[in-house]
């Protein structure tokens, strides 16, 4: 089996970065497992993901250079994965990113051996966990969850993995996955 592209996708607050990092974690000695940070321009004391805070500025400067491989808009903010998954993917290393399901075509077009990955939750669960963050007032939040609605349809060849319970079961699930897709042998 040869390197592939995992696509983490799901909405803001389904869990992503919580289940990149229980994953992160575990293989952090595989050196056939890369996960990829996002540049942002969202600060980065914002909480949530370690991510590269980029100023907006900073952020098309690099865009202009054509350091990104994917990059998106959402929510007012700006979001890449740098063009060193290429060298990854390249080496045969397995590379995690955190998407997004509306640029999921776009990386698909540049990406053919990408696998995505929906991270589902119920409607719930996601409006507790963005009110719990409290990174958006009452009227952001809405619009999160109306943005969910809208592109909740999952691609017929994603894989899904529900979220709605204890981190280290949907952990387990998304470990699973990834050591199934690392050069085709087990993780260590």
């Amino acid at each position: 089996m040869t390197a592939c592209l995992i696509y983490l996708m799901g909405a803001s607050g389904s869990g992503k970065d919580s289940l990149l990092q229980y994953a992160r974690d575990a293989l952090a000695s595989d050196p056939a497992v890369v996960f990829a940070h996002r540049y942002i321009t969202r600060p980065a004391a914002a909480g949530g993901e370690n991510h590269v805070a980029l100023s907006a500025q900073e952020f098309a400067a690099r865009k202009a250079a054509g350091l990104f491989a994917l990059d998106w808009c959402s929510h007012g903010l700006h979001y890449a994965i740098g063009v060193e998954i290429d060298q990854w993917l390249e080496r045969d290393i397995c590379v995690v990113v955190n998407g997004s399901r509306g640029y999921l075509p776009q990386a698909r077009q540049r990406y053919a051996q990408l696998l995505p990955v929906s991270i589902e939750v119920a409607p719930e669960v996601l409006r507790a966990r963005l009110t719990a963050r409290g990174r958006e007032n009452a009227s952001a939040i809405e619009a999160r969850l109306e943005q969910h609605q809208r592109l909740h349809a999952v691609p017929g060849d994603a894989v899904q993995i529900n979220n709605d319970g204890p981190l280290p079961v949907a952990g387990q699930q998304l470990l699973t996955l990834i050591c199934q897709q690392r050069r085709g042998k087990p993780c260590a």
